[in-house]
C-alpha cells in the first residue's frame, strides 16, 4: 500500500495533510475521479479552474483532475 494526498488547487492550493492508502497509481486516479465528481455535487460550477492534484508518497505527482471539465 502506498500513500497518496489529494491537493486542491485553484490558484492557493489546500493541501491533504492525511492522505489515503491506495494499491497503485491507477487506484488514486480513480480516487481522485470519484473526489472530483462529489465536488461537482456539493458545489456545482463554483470555480472553473479547480482541480485535484494526485500526490505520491514521494512528493511525485502522480495526476491531475479537473473538476470543472
Amino acid at each position: 500500500m502506498h500513500t497518496y494526498y489529494f491537493d486542491m488547487k485553484d490558484g492557493v492550493p489546500v493541501r491533504d495533510r492525511t492522505g489515503v492508502e491506495l494499491v497503485s497509481d491507477g487506484a488514486a486516479i480513480a480516487h481522485s475521479k470519484q473526489l472530483a465528481d462529489k465536488v461537482r455535487i456539493e458545489k456545482p460550477a463554483s470555480d472553473p479552474d479547480l482541480r485535484i492534484v494526485v500526490i505520491d508518497e514521494s512528493g511525485r505527482e502522480v495526476h491531475r483532475e479537473q473538476v470543472y471539465p
